[in-house]
């Protein structure tokens, strides 16, 4: 990594600030922000030697106003130049301007109402110049093709690359036994695999996918593994009976629940809400809200056969649940009651993923269909929109996972034929089968930034690769 200054420090993903801390011989623990401040004391303690002297933090300075500067008026004319009695074409308004962030444009307003322009709104307030900048957020979808399209790019051999990874495929192998569950950050800087050999490992999505961290604790195979929203933490469940949640960047288990009587198959965080809630599904028919603050659950939900699966909706006022029953069972939270069913799987559910925009659920089930539900409050009495055919399941019965890509509209899942498989959702065509592994795709998971999916395998390997979908 090149010389740095302090103000590039806050821009460095947190795998990058702790390659530079390891360089410089610090401490490489804590969270990111803790890894900043480490890293700019280290930078001003560097400056300082290098002058002799006490170097002042780096402050952004106010260009001194110059002569004749531009001063807009309503009428926009410019009073430097009426001034002087000529036009000054070099002094514009746009040299006062910020530099246009990637992916955004902004517009500016004219008059004493606003006018809205690509989702950026810009009014002037007045006959001033004093400007209300107003913007729209940017959906998941329009964020995911502005970043995937920014990557597209040409290599030293001419080859056209769709995403930052050292090659178009990596290969990432290290664990002693077959693969369960693959799940990206939510920056996408890394992912963490689970196993059967008891361990979840870490690993860097950039340069050679380097296994960085290695989190154990667990008795028995690794099932299933979810990142929370904000990155910081895991959560995995395991058959050893246990629930647990990682600190990810520390390497340490924070929590850890041992109520359930059975196997605990499937596992999932909320997407808001503070404190965290986490959800655990177990072959002794119940399923666990678990509050990160308690000792003990917070909420069981009982059902009459094994839960293999276990998803929450966008809010988390719902739970998802599916088992051996071949029925996803929707619960209130608030009644701890089945509001109603989705039927339509021939078989046990395996795996269950909800759309980034929390309006359908995916399920995957032995029956060797996926299914795309409407899980919206006011949807059609039929709520099963597509179903998707083309991978398989076979005779080891492993509780095969999908997923979806960040502008949900391509869905991906496991599939025991070694295959990846992933389809377009709006016309239900099966658009790629990618061939690599030798033993079952336990799971399949898309970059979310990236034009990258991932895939992991009973024959302990993970793939990761360029796709342009």
């Amino acid at each position: 990594m090149g010389s740095l200054t302090v103000e590039e420090v806050k821009k460095l993903r947190v795998v990058d600030l702790r390659e530079e801390l390891k360089r410089r011989g610090l401490d490489t623990k804590g969270l990111k922000a803790a890894l900043v401040k480490r890293l700019k004391e280290a930078l001003v303690e560097g400056e300082k030697e290098a002058s002799g002297g006490p170097v002042p933090d780096p402050e952004p300075q106010p260009e001194p106003a110059a002569a004749g500067a531009v001063k807009e008026t309503k009428g926009g004319k410019d009073e430097a130049a009426a001034a002087e009695g000529k036009s000054n074409p070099t002094l514009k308004r746009g040299r006062e301007e910020e530099p246009e962030k990637a992916g955004e444009k902004e517009k500016v307003a004219t008059g004493a109402a606003a006018e809205q322009t690509m989702g950026d709104a810009a009014a002037k307030v007045g006959a001033g110049t004093q400007l209300v900048v107003v913007k729209r957020q940017k959906t998941l979808a329009e964020e995911y093709k502005a970043s995937a399209m920014s990557m597209v790019r040409v290599d030293a051999n001419g080859v056209r690359r769709l995403s930052s990874l050292a090659a178009p495929i990596m290969l990432c192998e290290g664990h002693a036994s077959e693969i369960f569950a693959m799940k990206f950050s939510p920056d996408g800087s890394c992912f963490a695999t689970g196993s059967m050999d008891k361990q979840i490992f870490l690993w860097s999505t950039k340069d050679d996918c380097r296994n960085f961290s290695v989190l154990k604790g667990h008795k028995n195979a690794v099932l299933d593994l979810h990142w929370t929203s904000d990155g910081d933490y895991l959560c995995s469940a395991s058959p050893d009976k246990t629930f647990r949640v990682w600190d990810a960047w520390q390497g340490v288990q924070v929590k850890k629940w041992a109520e359930h009587k059975g196997f605990v198959n499937s596992c999932c965080p909320a997407r808001r809400g503070n404190p965290q809630l986490f959800l655990s599904g177990s072959d002794d028919g119940t399923c666990k809200i678990w509050d990160q603050r308690w000792k003990k659950s917070s909420r069981t939900l009982q059902d009459k056969f094994q839960v293999t699966s276990v998803a929450f909706s966008d809010h988390a006022d719902l739970v998802f649940t599916g088992g051996i029953d071949n029925v996803v069972k929707v619960w209130d939270m608030r009644k701890s009651k089945v509001l109603y069913t989705l039927k339509g799987h021939g078989d046990t559910i395996t795996g269950m993923s909800l759309s980034n925009d929390g309006n359908f659920l995916l399920t995957n089930a032995m029956d060797n269909t996926l299914r795309v539900w409407d899980v919206r409050p006011y949807a059609p009495q039929e709520r099963c929109t597509r179903v998707l055919t083309g991978h398989s399941h076979n005779f080891e019965m492993n509780l095969l996972k999908c997923s979806w890509s960040m502008d949900d509209q391509r869905v991906s899942c496991g599939s025991a034929d070694a295959l990846v498989n992933i389809w377009d959702v709006n016309t239900g065509n099966l658009l790629y089968k990618l061939p690599g592994h030798q033993g079952s795709v336990n799971e399949a998971v898309f970059h979310p930034k990236e034009k990258i999916i991932g895939s992991c395998s009973t024959d302990k390997k993970v793939f990761l690769g360029e796709v342009d979908i």
